[in-house]
């Protein structure tokens, strides 16, 4: 690992940390700190506070996190394993580009799974479930309203896991928490992108849940995320470039 500070990403200079973040407050230490450091890397991939092709200076995100080099150095590594970060010989750490190939495989398997988990959820919905959709919708409008779009990422994450949840199939669960995160990354740059017609759709989708019609909800979910992979590849061919979805 280096801190070479003359390399530059592929996007262009490198950032700033220190100019062009808000302060954050040192890590809380009860988890341990490698943990807690690799999370907070890898949110800050996740919400686009770390671009694509970025380059990571060790120093820095220490100086950033609160913490020691020797963390950040251990979570660039296992960020590196996971493919969320390049290491580069004599030249250190970039945030990944993601390819078009790799984000059309992971929204295309991400179809499949959440259309079978709102089908199950549809069969095996309770009133109480039912709500709690409802109180997620009315969350994501709010962060509609007020044009965040972390915000929206989360909201967006929160209700999809709860139809995970109420699918009540464990090893789907599982399968759908492989792709999650990066999921989240790529949903990020087009959270406003998708806006009131994603909500409009979740709004739809929850009426046939309540309604308990399994086979409508799977192909509701269907739609809703082939969408939501077109709007994806459609930002990227308007862009022109994978870095400057943000």
């Amino acid at each position: 690992m280096t801190d070479r500070r003359g390399a530059t990403s592929p996007a262009g200079a490198r950032r700033s940390l220190g100019g062009a973040r808000a302060a954050r407050q040192p890590l809380e230490r009860p988890a341990p700190l490698r943990q807690a450091v690799y999370d907070a890397l890898a949110e800050m991939i996740i919400n686009r506070e770390l671009q694509p092709g970025e380059h990571l200076v060790e120093n820095e995100l220490a100086a950033h996190l609160g913490v020691s080099r020797q963390p950040v150095r251990e979570a660039l590594q296992r960020l590196h394993n996971e493919g969320w970060v390049d290491l580069r010989p004599a030249l250190g750490a970039f945030v990944h580009v993601p390819t078009e190939e790799e984000a059309d495989q992971l929204l295309s398997t991400r179809t499949l799974l959440e259309a079978e988990s709102a089908r199950l959820a549809a069969k095996n919905a309770t009133p109480e479930q039912v709500e709690r959709l409802r109180e997620l919708q009315r969350a994501g409008e709010q962060a509609l309203s007020e044009d965040s779009q972390v915000a929206l990422v989360e909201a967006n994450a929160a209700l999809h896991a709860h139809l995970v949840d109420m699918s009540g199939n464990k090893v789907l669960a599982q399968l759908i928490a492989m792709v999650d995160r990066r999921t989240r990354w790529y949903y990020s740059p087009i959270a406003r992108t998708r806006g009131r017609e994603a909500w409009d759709e979740h709004a739809a989708l929850i009426e046939t849940i309540a309604e308990g019609n399994s086979r409508r909800a799977g192909e509701l979910m269907r739609k809703h995320t082939e969408r939501t992979r077109e709007s994806y590849h459609q930002r990227r061919k308007e862009s022109g470039s994978p870095n400057s979805l943000t």
